[in-house]
Parts: structure tokens; sequence; C-alpha cells
């Protein structure tokens, strides 16, 4: 939000400097993120003395000054010489010099004035050490309109004041610029979204007396309530709306200091109707909307839900279909407005309105919020809508506007107003016990002090009846705070009666954070000593093997990814499939997400696996290498979950695309192959202590893979690798094969060999090396043939290794051969028989669960 310094001047008094104001209010919790000075810049301009002013040599219509500019900027000890072209210069005078390399925003030199706040039409000019006519000059004595002070240019500007040459012109004379803050508006503080909530803080924070405009409310009824009517139909959604009616209004432009005040803070000027409801806005924080009470049919207002496929034209002329259930303003015959967010071009004021409906309304801020976000539409009056304006200001913000439109257009307020109020304010009322909020600050802050900090911004401060308290207490034992219930006993409280304006104060604990932020976060003493827990927390082994796993991909030459967990709906629907996943189920949507690209968390890693790879593609990248690690989320009915309905765990995600191996004078290109991916996983995996893991190749295509390995241990699924499918290459326009995998790294941990390594000494006794071909179904995997081999191979079977894979003429239709290499070993010498009878094992294992047959 924009804010304006000398607006804000209006209500408290700020002698503090720009910067001083910023950090004043950062630290109260309404962080400046920038600051702006506005108007001419006078840096360089200096108040010089004229000692002498002598007739030009060579020019009729100059003169030849000598100034005194200070020790500082004389040259050499004495005064400088300037040549002045105008009729007024005399000795004796102040007068402004602009020193050289001074860069002045001068008019352009066609001899008509040109008004300071018209920027665009100045040029930049560096002032330099020269020669007039001959004659040197060190400078420039300027007018008034030369420094962007006013429009005369008939002389210089002579000063009135005695200060010392010199002495910086800013320092003299006040400009006519302004200071601009952006503050960045936290979604708890609806309060500080006009000047006047900023203006309260300010006043609250320098111990200021706020002062806030004469306003003066009509009662409800009168001669408005019989020109107008209002219909709640959606009470929820609009507690409260007030019409003020004003006739006989002339349409035209705002004038200058109203203008001045909007294009101040960033806001464009339309006409002096809807300006007027623009800067009481920003004034007020309360949004108002003009409507031309001649296109407002039956002179009927009607607040209403929208109906499905129900369209709107909005004032930026677009057609917009809005959602089931958007809070609509309606006259007798259609809708002239959406509710909170922007008003209908059907009913827009312009230049031949002469009659004018005022709004003022309450609306739900989730209503808002819903609205604008599935519209993609985000305005001033939403902004403060969806974070909740105060529900009492409607006829006070209606009242100050109309009688400003009356006054600046030339119109009558109707007598009187429609205040439809179905449902009023309550307000919230908190119980404080100082000795808590001492203990939570840090600090020995008076009770005194407490109720005057409260006070200051407009909180009611009494003391605490004494059912209050026991009622406090009760809640407390009820909740299982004992502690709680014991210091309400103890100590005195407060009854707090929160604004309403600050419907983010809800509880204690909200009411003692004001008292901090006035008090001053800075004051808070430093303690001398911080407890520590005696005990460190413990270390968990899946998050140890996790970082050496991260620290093996990067020195295997991968890159980290750190990507968004949050992802547009679609996306995460679309890569929760149980091709991927495991298991079906439902992404997890976010409530009332800021954006449609972040409305649901991801449900997997390779989302952004895929975005990452196709970026890097398109910019020339050849070969891919990309890891990441983070949480994936999914609906779940397992009820042992700690939020039920929901389930999350740890990944990690590896991808590799493009060269694997550049060619070279010895050797070819080769690309990287799902392969390649395998071995990396199972390095990884290997490396954290996860021991014989099978592998269920799936060749069918699915959504998301075009082909895929799943990893097992046991009965847990690990992890799976596979090819993308086409349809996901194509979707984010992959130029090359991308291969992907995922690891569930919990259930990887839960099955990890963990713990110290043990030496194993290597054997002195020889291994017995032992070939077996064997004849299987060409379509029998090869992976649960080498596990049944490791099961039957017993205490001697020291590896396994697959060696030849062969189908061709020689085999019958519909078989295939696979060649392994077994190592026998032990701590002794083997003999023949033993290995024998081991492979006996094994080959009749293989041919009873494969039905393999061993091959001569």
């Amino acid at each position: 939000m924009n804010l304006s310094l000398n607006w804000l001047r209006e209500y408290v008094p700020v002698d503090l400097a720009p910067d001083a104001l910023a950090d004043l209010l950062t630290m109260a919790g309404l962080e400046v993120d920038g600051v702006e000075a506005t108007g001419p810049s006078l840096d360089g301009v200096v108040v010089g003395h004229v000692l002498s002013a002598e007739p030009h040599p060579n020019a009729d219509r100059l003169r030849v000054c000598r100034v005194d500019l200070g020790p500082e900027l004389n040259a050499d000890g004495e005064p400088v010489q300037i040549v002045c072209g105008a009729p007024n210069v005399a000795a004796g005078q102040r007068v402004p010099v602009a020193t050289v390399g001074t860069v002045l925003m001068l008019p352009p030199k066609n001899g008509k004035p040109v008004p300071a706040e018209a920027g665009s039409d100045r040029q930049p000019v560096t002032i330099k050490k020269g020669k007039i006519r001959g004659e040197v000059s060190r400078g420039m004595i300027c007018a008034e309109d030369e420094l962007g002070l006013g429009d005369g240019h008939d002389g210089i500007l002579v000063l009135e004041t005695d200060a010392a040459p010199g002495t910086p012109l800013d320092q003299v004379i006040e400009t006519p610029g302004d200071v601009v803050y952006d503050i960045a508006i936290t979604p708890n503080r609806p309060d500080a979204t006009s000047h006047i909530g900023v203006a309260r803080d300010v006043a609250a924070l320098t111990e200021t007396r706020l002062t806030l405009p004469d306003v003066e409310t009509p009662p409800a009824g009168g001669e408005a309530a019989d020109r107008i009517s209002v219909e709640i139909a959606d009470e929820e959604g609009c507690p409260r709306y007030v019409g003020m009616v004003i006739t006989g209004v002339t349409v035209g432009p705002s004038p200058a200091w109203l203008a001045e005040r909007l294009e101040a803070i960033g806001v464009r000027p339309i006409n002096n109707v809807v300006d007027v409801t623009n800067y009481v806005l920003h004034e007020m924080g309360q949004p108002l909307h003009a409507f031309d009470l001649a296109l407002v049919a039956g002179e009927t207002i009607r607040v209403r839900a929208s109906e499905p496929g129900e369209t709107v034209t909005t004032l930026d002329d677009q057609e917009r279909t809005l959602p089931e259930g958007t809070l609509l303003i309606c006259d007798a015959e259609k809708p002239v407005a959406i509710a909170g967010v922007m008003g209908g071009a059907n009913s827009e004021v312009s230049e031949s309105t002469t009659d004018i409906l005022l709004e003022s309304a309450y609306f739900d801020p989730a209503r808002i919020r819903s609205a604008s976000k599935a519209l993609n539409l985000q305005t001033d009056a939403s902004y403060r809508f969806e974070r909740g304006v105060d529900p009492t200001a409607q006829t006070r913000a209606a009242a100050r506007a109309a009688a400003l439109i009356a006054e600046l257009a030339g119109g009558t307020v109707v007598p009187g107003m429609v205040d439809a109020h179905p449902v009023r304010h309550e307000p919230t009322v908190v119980t404080l016990r100082p000795e808590r909020a001492r203990q939570l600050i840090g600090a020995e802050i008076e009770d005194d002090e407490m109720v005057a900090l409260l006070t200051a911004i407009r909180f009611e401060v009494t003391d605490a009846e004494a059912d209050t308290l026991d009622a406090f207490a009760e809640g407390a034992l009820a909740s299982g705070h004992i502690e709680d219930a014991t210091e309400a006993a103890d100590h005195a409280g407060l009854r707090v009666v929160v604004p309403p304006f600050r419907p983010d104060v809800e509880r204690e604990v909200d009411v003692i954070e004001e008292v901090a932020r006035l008090w001053g976060y800075d004051h808070v003493p430093t303690p001398r000593t911080a407890p520590v827990a005696l005990v460190p927390a413990k270390d968990q082994p899946a998050d140890r093997t996790l970082a050496a796993a991260r620290r093996q991909l990067a020195a295997l030459g991968f890159r980290e990814l750190f990507t968004n967990s949050l992802v547009p709906k679609e996306t995460a629907a679309t890569y929760a499939g149980a091709d991927w996943t495991g298991s079906e189920a439902e992404p997890v949507e976010t409530l009332n997400p800021i954006s449609q690209e972040i409305a649901a968390m991801r449900p997997s890693l390779l989302h952004g696996l895929v975005g990452a790879a196709a970026y890097n593609q398109k910019r020339g990248a050849d070969a891919i290498r990309f890891f990441e690690t983070g949480r994936v989320y999914r609906r779940s009915a397992d009820a042992g979950r700690p939020v039920e309905g929901y389930a999350e765990h740890t990944a990690l995600g590896i991808a590799v695309s493009g060269t694997l191996q550049p060619q070279t004078w010895d050797a070819p290109a080769r690309e990287a192959d799902i392969y390649d991916l395998k071995g990396v996983v199972m390095a990884v995996l290997r490396e954290a202590g996860v021991q014989r893991v099978s592998e269920t190749p799936r060749r069918e295509p699915t959504d998301l893979t075009a082909y895929a390995i799943e990893l097992h241990v046991g009965k847990h699924r690990l992890a799976v690798l596979a090819r993308v499918s086409d349809a996901v290459m194509q979707a984010a326009d992959l130029t090359a094969p991308l291969y992907a995998a995922e690891i569930h790294w919990e259930a990887a941990a839960r099955v990890a060999k963990t713990g110290l390594p043990r030496y194993q000494r290597i054997s002195r006794f020889p291994t017995v090396e032992r070939d077996l071909a064997l004849v299987v179904d060409a379509a029998q995997p090869v992976g649960p043939l080498a596990e049944t081999i490791r099961q039957r191979g017993g205490k001697l079977l020291r590896g396994v290794r697959l060696f030849d894979l062969y189908e061709g003429e020689r085999m019958e239709a519909g078989k295939k051969s696979a060649a392994f290499a077994l190592t026998f070993g032990a701590d002794r010498t083997l003999r023949d028989k033993d290995v024998d009878k081991a492979v006996a094992g094994i080959v009749k294992a293989l041919e009873r669960e494969h039905g393999a047959v061993l091959r001569s």
C-alpha cells in the first residue's frame, strides 16, 4: 500500500525525518518496503550572497556577478563569478545558486512557463563552468521555475533569509514535494490499509493526538429511504448495506488538491465523483461505489448470490462469467456490480450523470476473496474487503463521501440514508492478565502503561469483573491448561474490548502482541541466559541417510532442485496417478488459495523434475542430471495419520536425460537410458543400507510412463523409475527422452540395515566360479531369477551376475536364454561336491518356481 506523508500529516503531526518514520513503522509491524521522495530535487543548490552585479562588457542584458558561496564552494577562497541575465539581480541579495555539476530539470526554451509538476516536459541539464560572451561563469543563479518551485520566470528567486552562504537550499525553504511510503500490509492488519489507520499507530507510537475529519452522519430513514430501497437476500454475504443519494451533481475533473492526493499514491484521477470514493477509501479504509441512479432500475438495490452461468460486464468492459455463489449487487432487473470487487459498466457514472446512489457496505471477507481469486480480478476494494473492513464504519464513510461529492460536484445530499443492517456487530472482549503479558514479552511493563498503549489505539480497557476471571480459569482447567488457570486465580486481569476495525485480535495473546509492538520490540531486554534442552534432539536415521544421498548425488555430478510444493489443481491431478505414486489417491487441495497456480499440494516430485528438464533443454542444456528432495502429499483413509484424512512423506526424485558420454576420438557418444538411472538409484539405496531389492518391470505404457521398473523390499514399495510418457513429454515440450525416478525415502529408511560398518577381512582361500545357462519364457523377467539364485545359494554363494541374454534363431519360439556367473567362497578350500550341491539346489528351485530348464 502506498502512503503519502503529506496526507498522513492531516491526521497526526509528524516531525520525524522520512527515514526515521519508516523505521518506526517497520518496528511496529508495518514493514516499509520503499521510501520515495517526490517533487523537485535541490541537490547541489545552495544559498549564495551576491556581492556585486556589474553590467556585462559584451552584452547589454547580462550582468557579471560576484557571489559568495561559502568557504567550501568558493574558488580558491574567493567569491565565484556568475553571469546572470535576470533583470532583478542586485548586490546584497541572498539567491539560490546551482553549483557546477548540479543537474536541474529545466523547462523548454519556448518562453512559456511550465508548471513544476509537469515533470515530463522538463529536460535534465548539467550546470558546467563555461564562458558567456567572453566572461567566465561558475554556476547559475536560479529562477523559481528553474528549481521546480513554481511558475515564475520574470527574474531570479530572491530569498528572504539571512542563512550563511553555502547553506543547502532545502534547509532554508520548504519544497512542494511529498514522501511516499510503500508499506507491506500483512493479512492480519486490515486496519492499516488506510491513512487514518496508519495515523492511529503513528499517534500511539509518538504519543501525539490523532485528528479525524469532522463528519455529520445523518440518521437512517428520511427522504433517502423514500427514494431508494435495499433488500439483502444473502445476509451471510452482506451483513450491512448503507445507501445515500446526492442529486444535481455536475461530473467533471477533480480539483488540483484531490487529483494530487490520488496521484501521489499511484491512483489515476477519473472524475470528481469517482475520485471522492477513492479518496475516502484510502483515507478511511472503507471501499465505496457510486452508481448513476438513473441507470438503477426501479431505484432498488438487491444483494444476492449469483446463479450458474451468470455474467456481468464490469467497468473495464470485460464480460465475466461468475462462479456460482458470487455476491452480486442488482437492481430491479439486472446485476449492476460484483459486490466488493468491481462495479458494472451498465450503471457507471459518466459526464451525463446528475443523480448519484452511493454504496457503503460490509461484505463477508471469505466471499470476496473467493470471487476475486476465481475471477483473477483484484482491486483496491477487494484488497480491503477480503481482509475485513470495520463493520461499523459504513455510515461515517458514506456521509464523508457524500459531503465531499456535494462540495466538489455542486450537488445536494438527500437527507437521511438507507441502513440495511440484518446482522449486528458483536464486539470481541478479551481478558488480559498483565503478569502473563510481562512473562511472554520478557519485560517489566507496568499495568498503567499497558492500559495507555492499548487505549492509544482505541482499545477499551477496564478492570475485569471477578466472574470473568473465574470463567477464564474454568475454561483453562477444562482445556487442561492448569498453569493458566492458576495464574488466572492468582493475578488480576483487565477487560479489553477490541475495536471493530481489528478483527485479527481474538485472544489474550493477540492483545499481548499489541502491547509488545507499541512498547517496542527493540526495547525488550536481551536475557543474560537462555534455556536450552538438556538432551539435544535425536538425529533420525532417515535424515542422516538422506543427507548422505544428497552428497552422493552431488558427487556424481547431479544438480539439486528446489521447486514449489504448491501446484495447480490440474497438475496435481495429472501427477497423482497410481502408475507413479503407487496408489490411487485424490490430491490435497488448499483452502482459499491466493492463486490458482498454487491451489494444491504436489502428490509427487515428478512435475518439478519434468519442468526443470524442459526449462533447461529449451536453453540448450544437453546433459540433464537433476535431483530433488521434499515432501509429497495425498489424501488417505488411514485414521492413524497425524492429520486424519491426509498423508505425506519425504521423497527423493532423480532425473537424467541427454548425452551421458560425449563423443571422443576412441568412443562414440552415448545417450542416457533407464539402466543408467537404475544404476544411480541402486547405488543410492545400497549406500543407505537397503539390501535385497527386487525389481518388477512394467512394459505397458501409462499416462505418466512409457515403461517402468518398480523396486520392492519384501512387501514394501520403495521406488519407481521410468521413461516418462510421450504425452508428458509433449505437454512439457521436452526435446529428448527423460528418465526419472522417485524413492519413498521413509519406506527405504524402514527397511535399511543401519549401524556401524563391520570389518570383514579378505578371505585367503580361493573362490569357485560356476556358470548357469537357463532357458526360460521370453516374458520371464531376469530379476526374479537372480533373486531365487541368491535365496537358494546358501552361505557359500558370494555373488550373482547376469553375463548373457540371448533371443534368436537358435532358440525355440517364445523362449530366451539367460546366463549367470555364480561365485562361491568360504573360509576354507571348497570341494567340488560342496559347490555341486549348492548348484543343484539352485537349479531345482529355478525349475520349480520359474519353469527354467538348464541349457547344456
